[in-house]
C-alpha cells in the first residue's frame, strides 16, 4: 500500500495497518515541508478508504472534498461550506474524506469554526489537515488530531527517483539544495544547466579576470524569477569551499546581504553587479 509514494515509510506502514484493521482516526494533521508527499499520501488514503482503485478527479467525487486556500488564506466561509457538506451521508461509499490542504493558512476564525466539527465529527467522516508548521495551529485543533510528522526524503532516494524517472544525474550539491523535497527536485529539474553554470562561476572566481567572470555570471542576471533558489544554491557550494578556505565565508555573507537587498526591492542588476564584483574582489588571486 502507498508503494508509489517515496519516503516516510513508518507513516505509510502505520496508515496501512489502520486501514486494514479499520482503526483510522476521524482527524489527522499531516505536518512537514512542501514536496515530501503529504497531499499525495492523503489522496491515496482517500482512495483506499473510498475503495477506489483508479485515479479520480479531485473535485468530482461525491464523498470526497479537497479544500484549498482562497487567495492567501482558507477562510471561514470555506470551512462553513465543508461543515454543511460533511453532515450529508455518503453517497457511493460508507465513508467520506475531507482534505484541507495548506491548512496552516486558515484564519483564526476558520480554525475556531472547524473546531466544532473536529469535536463531534460524523462517524463516517475522516478529516485530514495538511500544513508546513505545527505551531501555526491552535492547541485545541492539534489536541483533536492524530499528528503525523513527515520527514524530508533521503538524498539517495531523491537521486534514484530523478535518475529513474527523468534520466537526470544530479550532483551532490544539487541534491543538497532540494533539502529533502522531491517536489522541489521535480520543479527545478529543467534548471540543471543554470545550476551547473553557477558551479562553474564559483569555481573560477579565484582564477579569471572580472570580464570573464561577468560572462560566466550571465545566467544569474537572467534568473530573476528563481534568483532566491539560485542564491541558496550558491551558498551550498560556497559552504563546501569555506571548509578549505575561510575567504569563502565572506562570500556567503555577501550572498545573504544580496538576498536582503532584493527582498527590499533594490535594483536587480545592481545587486547582482555588487555581488559578483565583491565576490571576485574577495577571492581573485591577484
Amino acid at each position: 500500500m502507498f508503494e508509489n509514494i517515496i519516503g516516510n515509510d513508518l507513516i505509510k506502514e502505520t496508515l496501512s495497518k489502520n486501514i486494514e484493521n479499520n482503526t483510522l482516526s476521524h482527524s489527522y494533521l499531516f505536518v512537514g515541508t512542501d514536496g515530501i508527499g503529504k497531499k499525495m499520501l492523503a489522496i491515496e488514503l482517500a482512495k483506499k478508504v473510498l475503495c477506489l482503485e483508479k485515479e479520480f478527479i479531485i473535485g468530482n467525487h461525491p464523498d470526497f472534498m479537497c479544500v484549498e486556500p482562497d487567495g492567501n488564506n482558507i477562510k471561514i466561509e470555506q470551512i462553513r461550506f465543508l461543515q454543511r457538506k460533511i453532515q450529508e451521508k455518503p453517497i457511493t461509499s460508507n465513508k467520506k474524506v475531507y482534505i484541507i490542504n495548506n491548512a496552516d493558512t486558515m484564519t483564526t476564525e476558520a480554525q475556531n469554526c472547524l473546531l466544532k466539527t473536529l469535536e463531534e465529527p460524523p462517524e463516517f467522516a475522516i478529516i485530514i489537515l495538511i500544513g508546513r508548521n505545527e505551531n501555526t495551529f491552535l492547541p485545541t485543533i492539534k489536541s483533536r488530531c492524530i499528528i503525523l510528522n513527515f520527514k524530508p526524503i533521503e538524498d539517495e532516494k531523491i537521486k534514484q527517483y530523478m535518475e529513474q524517472n527523468y534520466n537526470l544525474q544530479l550532483t551532490q550539491n544539487q541534491i543538497k539544495m532540494f533539502q529533502g523535497s522531491l517536489g522541489r527536485a521535480i520543479l527545478l529539474k529543467d534548471k540543471q544547466a543554470e545550476y551547473t553554470s553557477i558551479e562553474k562561476l564559483i569555481q573560477n572566481l579565484p582564477k579569471k579576470d572580472l570580464l570573464d567572470i561577468l560572462e560566466l555570471a550571465e545566467p544569474l542576471y537572467k534568473a530573476k524569477e528563481e534568483v532566491f533558489d539560485i542564491l541558496e544554491y550558491m551558498n551550498i557550494i560556497l559552504l563546501n569551499y569555506a571548509k578549505e578556505n575561510y575567504l569563502y565565508t565572506n562570500c556567503i555573507k555577501l550572498v545573504e546581504n544580496t538576498k536582503k537587498r532584493l527582498k527590499q526591492n533594490a535594483n536587480y542588476d545592481m545587486c547582482i553587479d555588487n555581488l559578483i564584483f565583491n565576490m571576485w574582489d574577495n577571492l581573485f588571486e591577484k
